[in-house]
């Protein structure tokens, strides 16, 4: 039995890593590329424009040709980095993926299935929004997410540690939710129930007022700076929700009877038949 709960985890971690890296591949790591291009830049033209200028002016005629020489070896060396950082997070986000998948939606979900609330698909959702507070949304209260050359205020050891804090902490107030939830849903039913179990969420507000700012300022505009900050918000919902959403379809598979060939490699069949 805990071999197929960690079976179907780990499967859903593939399927959910590889459609998340592939997100960040086509459409994330392009953004980043922008916002680098525009922070450099804009830190550039403060710092450099005269040096550069006095330069110019002094190599004269004849520089064209070096130009056009630099400018094809830095598109192959631009063209050869975003090839290496898309391989790198399809690989990042395919094992990112699987440890997710086998850690919650596999060995996680063995233990805490019984008070998840709701049946079916819904305990698979929960479990997903579940992983993401405590994974992510809770963090990012007190460390959101910031673009390219935004360095935060913070040494990196007390990231760290609050990153880490803000993790337990989430995993506990969603732990508090689902206890809540089962236990007044017995007296007064699911409205009022579900009513109550999301105050526990309040708590994670606490570090948001106690914390002072932790980011600094960005040189990049602010219009791409949210849409970089939605992109990695998305991003995290879509692996998520594709993790829930595999884990449900696989166990809807194993409860109709299907033999999950990672597992049985089809032994069962040829046993059944004989």
């Amino acid at each position: 039995m805990f071999a197929r709960y960690l079976t179907r985890g780990v499967k859903a971690g593939i399927v959910a890593g590889l459609v998340a890296a592939v997100f960040v591949a086509l459409i994330a790591n392009p953004l980043v590329a922008v916002a680098e291009e525009l922070g450099h830049d804009g830190h550039a033209i403060g710092d450099d424009d005269h040096a550069a200028g006095g330069e110019h002016d002094g190599a004269g005629h004849g520089s064209a040709g070096d130009h056009d020489a630099a400018g094809a070896s830095d598109g192959g060396e631009s063209a050869m980095s975003a090839a290496t950082t898309n391989a790198i997070s399809i690989l990042s986000g395919l094992l990112w993926g699987v440890l997710l998948g086998g850690l919650l939606f596999g060995i996680g979900y063995f233990f805490l299935e019984p008070m998840i609330p709701g049946t079916g698909a819904t305990k698979q959702a929960l479990l997903g929004v579940g992983g993401f507070v405590t994974v992510s949304g809770a963090p990012w209260l007190v460390l959101p997410p910031q673009p390219p050359g935004v360095e935060s205020t913070l040494p990196t050891d007390i990231q760290m540690l609050g990153y880490a804090g803000m993790m337990v902490a989430g995993a506990l107030v969603c732990l508090c939710s689902a206890l809540t939830y089962d236990r007044l849903e017995r007296d007064y039913g699911k409205r009022i129930a579900g009513v109550v179990a999301v105050v526990p969420f309040s708590l994670l507000l606490i570090p948001v007022v106690l914390v002072p700012e932790t980011t600094g300022a960005s040189a990049i505009p602010g219009e791409l700076a949210a849409g970089l900050l939605g992109t990695v918000v998305f991003g995290q919902l879509l692996l998520w929700s594709v993790l829930a959403a595999t884990q449900y379809h696989l166990e809807q598979r194993s409860e109709r009877g299907v033999d999950e060939e990672f597992l049985t490699g089809g032994s069962e069949s040829a046993v059944t038949a004989d």
